[in-house]
C-alpha cells in the first residue's frame, strides 16, 4: 500500500497533536501545511519537517497531496472541506463538520459527488475498545438498550477566544456536546436502533455574557432508548459514561481517552453475574483515524464505517436542535 501524503490545514494546537500522531501512523506522513497566513504555515512546516507550506489555495492546488486534515475553527470547515474534496483530496475534518445541518449536508454532498473519503473526527470511535463495545452491543449482551448517561465538558481557564465567540460558533454544545451525542448515536446504531429518528427534550442550560451556551443538558430519545447528555465549557464534567440495558449495564471510566491514547477498559455488569472487566490495548486514536482514511483511499471507499455520513448528519441535527432549545 502506498503512503498517504497528508496536508494539515490550520496550524493550531489540535493540528499539532495530529502532526505528532502522524508519526505513529502506519500509512501516512505529513507532507504539507496550509494556512490563511503563509508565514504561519511555513513556521509550522519547519517545526514539523513538512516539505511544503503555503496558503490554503497553494496547498489544495498541489497534485502530490492525497488527504487533508482540517483543524481550523468551526465556521471555516465547510469551505475548506468542499474545496479539498473538489480538488480530489480525502478529508479528515475536526468535529463538528459545520455549525449547521444545512452546511453539513453541503459538505456530505460534495463528498458524495467527489467519491473521495470524508470523515468527521470523533477519535474515540477508533481502536480496540470501540471495536469491543461495537461487538458487545451487536450481540445484545446487556439486552435492549434503555438509558445512557454521558457528558463532555471542562472549565476553560479564560472566557476568551473562539470558545466564547458567537461569530466563530463558540459554545459548549458545538465544542464538547458532540461527544456524548455522537456516543448515544453510536450505541443506538451498534444495537440496531434507528438513530435518525432521534428527538431531543428536557433541554436546559445557560447562555453566558458572550451569548454562547456555557453549559447544557438534554435527553436524546431514539425509540425506547434515552440518552441524558451534558456539556460545559465553564466546569469540569465527569469522563465516566454508563450504558444501561434490560439485562445489565456497561461502566466506561473514560470512553473518550485522550488525543494521544485511546481508552482501554470497560466493566460489564450482566444481571446475575459477577462484573467482568474488559481490558484492551490502547492506540493513538488520531493516528488510527488517519489510517482509516488511508485504508478507504486504498479500497476506493468514500465512507468510513466507524463514523458514517448518516451518523454525521444525525449528530448535526441533534446539536442544532439542542442549541435552538437554548436560544
Amino acid at each position: 500500500m502506498s503512503t498517504t501524503r497528508w496536508a494539515i490545514l490550520g496550524p493550531g494546537t489540535i493540528s499539532g497533536n495530529f502532526a505528532d500522531s502522524l508519526e505513529h501512523s502506519q500509512l501516512g506522513v505529513l507532507h504539507a501545511v496550509g494556512s490563511s497566513n503563509a508565514e504561519r504555515a511555513a513556521q509550522f512546516a519547519r517545526d514539523r519537517n513538512a516539505p511544503f507550506s503555503g496558503t490554503y489555495q497553494d496547498i489544495l492546488s498541489r497534485d502530490d497531496i492525497d488527504a487533508v486534515y482540517i483543524g481550523t475553527v468551526h465556521t471555516t470547515h465547510a469551505e475548506l472541506a468542499i474545496a479539498a474534496l473538489e480538488a480530489g483530496k480525502a478529508v479528515l475534518c475536526e468535529k463538528p463538520v459545520t455549525p449547521t445541518p444545512e452546511a453539513t449536508a453541503q459538505v456530505l454532498a460534495a463528498a458524495q459527488a467527489s467519491q473521495r473519503p470524508f470523515l468527521e473526527a470523533y477519535k474515540y470511535r477508533f481502536g480496540p475498545l470501540a471495536d469491543e463495545l461495537r461487538a458487545i452491543l451487536s450481540r445484545g449482551e446487556i439486552g435492549t438498550l434503555e438509558r445512557l448517561e454521558a457528558s463532555g465538558g471542562f472549565a476553560a481557564p479564560e472566557h476568551t477566544g473562539r470558545l466564547f465567540d458567537p461569530a466563530l460558533a463558540g459554545g459548549a454544545i458545538l465544542d464538547m456536546g458532540g461527544y456524548p451525542v455522537s456516543l448515544a448515536v453510536a450505541f443506538a446504531e451498534w444495537a440496531g436502533i434507528a438513530s435518525a429518528s432521534a428527538t431531543i427534550t428536557d433541554i436546559d442550560g445557560e447562555l453566558g455574557a458572550e451569548g454562547v451556551d456555557v453549559w447544557a443538558r438534554a435527553d436524546v430519545t431514539m425509540g425506547g432508548f434515552v440518552a441524558t447528555v451534558r456539556t460545559a465549557i465553564v466546569s469540569d464534567l465527569p469522563d465516566e459514561s454508563r450504558l444501561f440495558g434490560s439485562d445489565g449495564w456497561i461502566e466506561l471510566p473514560n470512553v473518550w481517552g485522550s488525543r494521544q491514547l485511546s481508552s482501554g477498559s470497560a466493566i460489564i455488569h450482566r444481571t446475575g453475574e459477577e462484573p467482568r472487566r474488559v481490558e484492551v490495548d490502547v492506540v493513538d486514536p488520531m493516528a488510527a483515524e488517519a489510517d482509516a482514511v488511508s485504508l478507504a483511499l486504498a479500497d476506493g471507499r468514500a465512507e468510513i464505517p466507524e463514523m458514517t455520513w448518516a451518523e454525521t448528519s444525525t449528530v448535526a441535527d441533534i446539536l442544532a436542535e439542542w442549541r435552538r432549545g437554548l436560544s
